[in-house]
């Protein structure tokens, strides 16, 4: 790898604002969101480089730069005529390129995709665009959102903002790096078994996975539909529940779509007290496996919420040992079904056989076999061996049957406690390429995260300090299924307890992230 450019560059103030701050100032008059969107745009411009280049970040596959504008300027307009306007009118937001969005392209970081242009917009991107957020555009993946590292995508790695020789975590690595690198204020991910937590955690940012259909899947490209979740990626917790109260809510086109309203999220992480709280630490999530300085920031972050007035208790969750392996049963299943649809034949890419008869059959083998990645074909073929005649109740029927006892222990925590932690990754962020060799190195970063997806439970990661290598530690909150308000009001609090006892938010010590060679083509003057 390149080494790092020795020039630093400094952000522009107005994208150190979080979204709240920023939205604050657009209804007050005081900054135009177009003013916002550019300073954005200079800054994606200034260190992000270009996936598969040799500098920067890369965190975006594709930036949408005049669309954003335009949006931008609408609202101005609108603002200025005193139309009355969403909250988050005019903040800027990046999307995870799983998520699909009419006239942009949308990947889910595959060359089986490459080039594709949806007609239509995801139900969470319909709001977004109903709430006059300017969408800057798609962030890389692993992917079809399969890797821990963002190293799986077929375009090149997302980097650490951190430390570039680093990952990002992943799959959404490319979401959290925009929003550590403050290319982005906020930003949607997905998380099927850590992909928004995870990425969190190694960024020093703030990853929230709703509770299973708390925000419709409609529009997203399905890996495991009963796992997939979509979720905010920001960089504090009131930021993070201002993103989920736009996107989230009932979606008749997704049947599992909850019908539950979404609650007063912001409101709930604007709270500074967990006097009485019941802080359940889970045993089988702190022990082997775990750095200690990983473990080190857990537990001072565990000492300052029982200082603060919380009741911390350990709890057992005997199955969640067993977590790990249902789950790379369970999901590959799924992924093997769902990613039968590219075949060739309708959408994407269509590789004909270069010699011998056109069948529909060699040509379904020819383009997967140039179109996907080797991690997406080694969890095709695991999923398919685990439903074949003959395999399926030893495997695919029996990891269900662990994912039923995975429910069960979270409903025996959960009467002990009111919510439940761990760190959110055993590590910090390992270097790029360390891991690719060794699958199972790579899929043991979502030991801690892979639970909740089993349970459809809410979890979130937020910064709890740095780790003795000078990079970030996450602390994971899980709280009960549709109880996501209870996960805001703990995150916000713990949230505040950190900032003050650090002095401030974890990102204001970012190290200066180098400036690229070339930037990105620059979008019309203003």
């Amino acid at each position: 790898m390149a080494p790092q450019s020795p020039t630093p560059t400094t952000p522009d103030p107005l994208v150190l604002a979080g979204a709240a701050e920023t939205a604050a100032r657009l209804a007050a008059g005081e900054v135009t969101s177009e003013d916002v969107v550019r300073a954005h745009l200079d800054r994606i411009a200034a260190v992000d480089g270009t996936v598969g280049g040799e500098e920067g970040v890369a965190a975006f596959l594709h930036v949408s730069g005049e669309a954003a504008l335009a949006t931008a300027r609408d609202v101005d307009a609108r603002r200025a005529a005193g139309e009355p306007l969403h909250a988050l009118a005019g903040v800027p937001v990046a999307v995870k390129d799983v998520v699909v969005t009419r006239g942009t392209p949308t990947t889910a970081g595959s060359r089986i995709l490459e080039g594709w242009v949806p007609p239509y917009d995801a139900t969470l991107v319909e709001r977004l665009r109903a709430a006059g957020m300017p969408v800057l555009g798609k962030t890389n993946m692993d992917e079809f959102a399969m890797g821990s590292s963002t190293e799986h995508s077929a375009y090149g790695p997302t980097r650490n903002p951190w430390d570039l020789t680093r990952t990002p975590g992943g799959s959404g690595g490319g979401s959290a790096a925009a929003v550590a690198a403050f290319e982005a204020p906020l930003a949607v991910g997905t998380d099927t078994g850590g992909s928004i937590r995870q990425p969190a955690a190694v960024t020093g940012t703030v990853g929230v996975k709703p509770t299973y259909g708390g925000i419709s899947r409609y529009g997203l490209v399905a890996m495991a539909s009963s796992l997939d979740q979509a979720g905010p990626c920001a960089r504090s917790v009131l930021d993070a529940a201002l993103l989920h109260e736009v996107m989230g809510g009932h979606d008749p086109r997704d049947a599992t779509s909850l019908t539950d309203p979404v609650g007063a999220l912001a409101d709930a992480a604007r709270s500074r007290d967990v006097h009485g709280l019941r802080v359940g630490v889970v045993r089988e999530l702190v022990g082997e496996g775990f750095s200690a300085g990983v473990l080190a920031s857990f537990r001072a972050a565990l000492d300052l919420l029982s200082d603060a007035g919380a009741e911390v208790v350990e709890v057992s969750c005997p199955t969640f040992a067993h977590a790990l392996d249902a789950y790379y049963l369970i999901m590959p299943s799924e992924a093997s079904s769902n990613l039968a649809r590219f075949d060739g034949m309708r959408f994407g890419l269509r590789v004909e056989p270069a010699e011998g008869p056109v069948t529909a059959e060699r040509v379904m083998a020819a383009t997967r076999g140039a179109g996907f990645g080797p991690e997406v074909k080694r969890r095709v073929v695991l999923g398919t061996y685990a439903l074949s005649a003959g395999y399926y109740d030893a495997y695919y029927g029996s990891a269900q049957k662990v994912r039923t006892l995975v429910q069960r222990d979270f409903d025996a925590a959960f009467a002990q406690a009111d919510v439940l932690v761990s760190p959110t990754a055993p590590t910090t962020a390992f270097p790029l390429g360390s891991r690719l060799d060794d699958p199972l190195a790579m899929y043991a970063a979502d030991v801690a995260t892979i639970p909740a997806n089993l349970a459809g439970v809410p979890g979130m990661s937020l910064p709890s300090g740095l780790s003795d290598d000078g990079l970030p530690v996450g602390f994971q909150l899980l709280a009960p299924a549709r109880a996501d308000e209870r996960l805001y009001r703990a995150g916000g609090a713990l949230e505040a307890l950190l900032e003050d006892r650090r002095g401030g938010p974890l990102l204001a010590s970012l190290p200066p992230v180098p400036t690229v060679t070339a930037g990105r083509p620059e979008v019309a003057p203003a």
